[in-house]
C-alpha cells in the first residue's frame, strides 16, 4: 500500500518522490498564484486580465509533454 501511494506514480514518470514532490508544490503553487489573481480580476477588471489564461497556456506547454498511462483518484 505505501509502494502505492508514494512511489509508484514518482517512478512511472521516472522521478524520486522528492523530485516529484518539489515538481507538484511547484506546479501547485503557480496555479495558486494565479487563482489569486483571477479572483483579484474579479474584483477589478482592470488588473491581471490574462494572468489566469496565462498560466494554464504555460503549465500546459509544461505538462503536457509528460504523457503516462496512470489513472486517477
Amino acid at each position: 500500500m505505501f509502494a502505492r501511494l508514494f512511489l509508484e506514480h514518482p517512478r512511472c514518470v521516472n522521478e524520486t518522490y522528492g523530485e516529484h514532490m518539489g515538481a507538484a508544490f511547484g506546479v501547485g503553487s503557480r496555479m495558486f498564484v494565479a487563482s489569486l489573481k483571477c479572483f483579484i480580476h474579479g474584483l477589478i477588471p482592470g488588473l491581471y486580465k490574462t494572468a489566469g489564461s496565462d498560466a494554464i497556456v504555460e503549465l500546459h506547454k509544461e505538462i503536457a509533454p509528460r504523457k503516462y498511462d496512470q489513472p486517477t483518484f
